[in-house]
């Protein structure tokens, strides 16, 4: 269950028991060729990742606006300042590199822009029907998308009222003009999905904001039938008589209620707009197997039974694009494991188009009340870790960004570093097709940094730039763009050119830029032609061996040889692999901020190990780079080009955490500012 409701409401504390169980295609046109002096990516299928950088990753936090537990604040507020609260949320979005936003623009069967077919949502002025004086609609696409960041508009289909009054409703309302088509319920209104009519007008209510708005997403959450309450089932027993011909139980007729609003809407929204995608981000359990042999290994409340939601056949269908659940339980949690549930809907969306992502509850961390592994700073990043194991899971979705800013604990900010050090592009989608590369027209250092100039490739249709810094000169390895360690950002395509400044090169580096095209779907185009942009820095070079004095760690597991005549200097250092990092760890004081090639030096030996892991300390964080020390040794090979900060502190370590066999060897690196 989605808890941003029910958590914020007296009288409606249904959280706890439920969460514990009693929480497009078209046809693709060929790819334009690629023209001369690009770096293509279609190779990278071929090169070795950081998993801690991916290239593309979903990465969304919900902005609640229902009882305004995130935005607006609260009800009242001028233009000016709902606007200024909604640019804070996207500046901490993009603080903590998202690159998405998922906003409620329909809590109550209300509208957060003029729609023609429902009144004003009460959560802008406190009044509904009230006008706030702009369309936020409008408004919030546009400044989003200004930072190339995703808008999903959440919607939720069938909540009419958190009361049950309908005297309470603006006096236009459709629940007023049409009181059959309203249901109380546990202390709410609910429009009835049993009813055609209501399922079609809900679908004609969200269509008006697909057709005149450019969002991304029609996203949907975990209420469809309401969960069930205390005072009995929902009553539509009267509504089932008169339209549930050709169904034996209440409950398929319902289950199918819900797939024919599911079906329809993708229909509908893939007619008129086939790249705005339609994800629905359900309740974490379908069913368990204990009920059916498919489901997955938990004991909580079935989303298919209680609120007759077959998210499974949704993706098996292909009716959605993507589906976010609810994985709102602790790695171990007894009911509903969190790695049970990654499993299962891995599992379940394999084979199929439809994207995975997961709702994280991001709610829960450090907040109190929660089960002692919420205490834990590392609950959330050990999620994402896990996710890694999973190649179906394409990102995640935060509830909500409230909890998102407050980071109790350091709970996301450990998150941040573990897994969003580098910028992301969004997973492509279904159909469409990458556009041409674009022209690198310049690249010039300024007083506020490097300044890039781009002309739009003359093929294909560009929604969005993603712009790549490698350290150094020389030719470019396709490689070099294959994750993020290189990824700068992304910008939104505006006409036919496009400029991006990097205010973070450090003014002694040199440095190749790169800039890539991709279509409203986040295919990528070939790179355009590379700028070379010099350092002013001077010319800086050290070696350090293992026996250079305060240059070199490492623990007594650690072997000392000089049988090998290809060493550097008298000896070498060895150990056996081991599940265990333990590394032999080289430092060195470096001048200035920049980039710097690494490179390391060995003897090699067929016995020795294949790939052996070798961490470098970046300025960006760790990454991992593999050497295969049974041959090329005896000469200085190449480890890569790296930003470091500067200062005095370790640089390389050789680790021992490897499962191929061999010795692992350190013996020296060297260091050149670029």
């Amino acid at each position: 269950m989605r808890v941003d409701f029910h958590r914020s409401l007296p009288g409606l504390a249904l959280v706890a028991a439920l969460t514990l169980g009693a929480a497009l295609p078209t046809a693709v046109p060929p790819s334009p060729t690629t023209p001369h002096g690009t770096v293509p990516v279609a190779a990278q299928a071929a090169c070795v990742t950081d998993p801690a950088t991916p290239k593309r990753q979903f990465r969304g936090m919900w902005i609640a606006s229902v009882a305004n537990i995130d935005w607006p604040s609260r009800t009242g507020l001028t233009a000016a300042a709902q606007q200024a609260e909604y640019r804070g949320w996207l500046d901490l979005a993009q603080q903590r590199r998202m690159n998405a936003v998922v906003v409620q623009v329909r809590p109550a069967a209300d509208a957060f822009w003029p729609s023609t077919h429902e009144p004003w949502s009460q959560w802008l002025t406190g009044t509904q029907g009230g006008n706030p004086g702009y369309d936020p609609m409008a408004f919030m696409v546009a400044e989003a998308h200004a930072r190339n960041l995703e808008f999903h508009a959440w919607f939720n289909p069938y909540r009419v009222a958190t009361h049950t009054d309908l005297t309470k409703l603006a006096a236009s309302h459709p629940a007023r003009t049409n009181p059959g088509w309203a249901v109380a319920y546990n202390g709410q209104l609910y429009y009835n999905p049993g009813i055609p009519a209501v399922r079609a007008f809900v679908q004609t209510a969200m269509m008006d904001a697909v057709s005149r708005y450019d969002i991304d997403a029609v996203h949907w959450d975990d209420y469809f039938y309401p969960y069930p309450g205390s005072g009995g089932g929902f009553p539509d027993q009267a509504t089932y008589a008169q339209y549930g011909a050709g169904f034996s139980t209440i409950a398929d007729w319902r289950r199918n209620n819900v797939n024919l609003l599911v079906q329809e809407m993708s229909a509908k929204i893939r007619a008129a707009k086939p790249w705005v995608k339609l994800g629905v981000s359900p309740f974490g359990i379908w069913r368990n197997a204990g009920t059916d042999p498919l489901g997955s290994r938990t004991t909580g409340l079935q989303s298919y039974d209680a609120i007759y939601a077959d998210t499974r056949r949704w993706v098996k269908q292909g009716w959605i694009d993507y589906i976010a659940p609810q994985i709102y339980w602790q790695i171990g949690h007894p009911a509903a494991d969190y790695a049970e549930l990654v499993r299962w809907w891995s599992e379940t969306v394999n084979g199929t188009t439809v994207q995975l992502l997961v709702g994280q509850a991001t709610y829960r961390a450090g907040a109190s009340g929660q089960d002692a592994a919420w205490q834990d700073p590392a609950e959330l990043s050990d999620h994402l870790t896990l996710n890694r194991a999973y190649p179906r899971i394409l990102g995640d979705i935060h509830f909500s960004a409230k909890d998102v800013r407050a980071d109790r604990i350091g709970a996301v900010s450990r998150l941040t570093t573990d897994h969003y050090r580098r910028p992301a592009l969004a997973p492509a989608g279904v159909g469409g097709a990458a556009p041409a590369a674009p022209n690198l027209t310049s690249a010039v250092r300024g007083t506020g940094g490097v300044t890039l100039n781009w002309q739009r490739g003359t093929a294909g249709s560009t929604a969005s730039y993603a712009v790549y810094r490698l350290p150094g000169d020389g030719s470019v390895d396709p490689c070099d763009l294959a994750d993020a360690r290189n990824l700068l950002g992304t910008v939104r395509a505006s006409g036919s050119t496009g400029t991006f400044t990097d205010a973070t090169a450090a003014a002694g580096s040199t440095y190749r830029y790169l800039v890539t095209a991709l279509d409203r779907l986040h295919h990528e185009s070939p790179a355009s032609n590379a700028r070379v942009v010099t350092g002013t820095g001077g010319t800086f070079s050290v070696i350090v061996d293992n026996t250079t004095t305060g240059g070199f760690t490492a623990a007594a597991t650690w072997g000392t040889s000089s049988y090998l005549t290809t060493r550097y200097g008298t000896n070498y250092r060895f150990a056996e692999p081991q599940a265990v990092s333990d590394p032999a760890w080289f430092s060195a004081t470096l001048p200035a901020a920049g980039s710097y090639r690494v490179e390391v030096w060995y003897p090699s030996d067929p016995g020795y190990n294949s790939a052996t892991p070798h961490l470098v300390a970046t300025a960006n964080g760790t990454v991992t780079a593999s050497v295969d020390q049974r041959s090329g040794g005896g000469q200085w090979r190449v480890l890569g080009t790296y930003d470091f900060a500067a200062g005095t502190r370790q640089v390389v370590g050789v680790s021992r955490w490897t499962s191929t066999t061999g010795y692992v060897v350190a013996d020296a690196v060297r260091i050149t500012r670029l």
